[in-house]
């Protein structure tokens, strides 16, 4: 396993191609200054002792030097040893509504992005929790599989939108059974899946699968996103917003929330549900109860032992750096004969 304990170092690699640049242009000023100022005399002196490439080579040497004595900087570490660690902690699947209505602007800046921020705070309070993502409309898929990498868990969350599921739909049954193939249920740790959804345009069958996941001690939360007033469902291009989705009939399609279903199926599911508001997303109570489950041990491999490898970088780059002085920028001189004397 390889990793840089300060990777922030590795940006000064960007000046690289302004070093490139200023040689290049170096290169042309020489020539042209030989050109425009040397009387033919000099030249005949001076450019037959003058080596064309040396330049070029010193100057390749001098960038391989700073990329080694850069990366060296960055210190790159090997980890070296393989061990599972034991932890404690539950398995949790967030299964969150992608369909068009989760853009509809009754919560800030609109649902989707409400819950997408709300999830982002639970993963913070994750300590030795694992946790799993899925993302469903009229299908469900797997966003990211069950987890300890809060950091890639992030990076799978930024990028779930509306577009990630082609069918739209709302399919929480199909979310939930999803879920739970996901699931180890060989393994005693407490799980439990959380639905985050407007629960309209509901395709039927999330109780049974709800309750199913029940019976094999397996809690699922839901939490609705929106209002009940409902709002209209915005249509961009870009950052532009183009006007509002409309009907057959050519009525502007107010998206509300379905708060019975969601509390059924958190029911169905010995869960809980509750409602997101702008002040609250409802994660933090939903957390509350997860808090509560009875915490298993499970292994997580893990790499340890890491060893710095920095000093042959740095060595390397030292080595290439002495190259680049010793080239010089003179035609090779062999036992003190120029080339073109006799």
């Amino acid at each position: 396993m390889f990793r840089f304990e300060h990777i922030e170092y590795l940006w000064a690699l960007a000046i690289l191609p302004v070093l490139i640049l200023v040689f290049i242009l170096w290169k042309r000023w020489r020539k042209n200054s030989i050109e425009n100022f040397l009387s033919p005399q000099l030249k005949e002196h001076i450019l037959p002792r003058m080596s064309n490439s040396k330049p070029t080579i010193q100057f390749i040497f001098f960038l391989i030097a700073m990329v080694l004595i850069i990366v060296g900087f960055a210190g790159p570490q090997v980890g070296t040893k393989l061990e599972e660690v034991k932890r404690e902690g539950v398995e949790l699947i967030v299964a969150v509504d992608v369909s068009n209505s989760m853009t509809a602007e009754d919560l800030s800046p609109n649902r989707l992005e409400r819950a997408k921020r709300a999830i982002e705070k639970l993963v913070d309070r994750l300590q030795s929790d694992r946790i799993g993502m899925i993302v469903f409309a009229g299908n469900a898929y797997t966003q990211l599989p069950i987890t300890t990498d809060y950091a890639a868990a992030k990076l799978f969350l930024d990028a779930v939108n509306t577009d990630i599921v082609p069918v739209q739909g709302t399919a929480i049954g199909d979310a939930i059974d999803l879920a739970m193939e996901s699931f180890d249920m060989e393994s005693s740790t407490s799980k439990a899946i959380i639905i985050i959804s407007d629960g309209e345009d509901h395709e039927g069958g999330a109780e049974e699968a709800a309750e199913k996941a029940s019976e094999q001690n397996v809690a699922v939360h839901t939490i609705g996103m929106g209002s009940e007033e409902g709002a209209p469902i915005p249509i961009y291009r870009g950052e532009r917003r183009l006007g509002y989705m409309k009907n057959k009939n050519g009525e502007t399609v107010v998206s509300k929330l379905n708060p019975e279903m969601l509390e059924e199926i958190a029911d169905a599911g010995n869960g809980k549900f509750v409602q997101a508001t702008n002040a609250d997303a409802g994660l933090n109570y939903i957390f509350d109860e997860i808090g509560k489950m009875e915490k298993a041990e499970f292994g997580s491999k893990v790499y340890t032992d890491y060893e710095n490898r920095f000093q042959y970088f740095l060595g390397a780059g030292l080595l290439f750096l002495v190259f680049s002085v010793l080239t010089g920028k003179r035609k090779s001189n062999i036992f003190g004969i120029n080339k073109g004397e006799k």
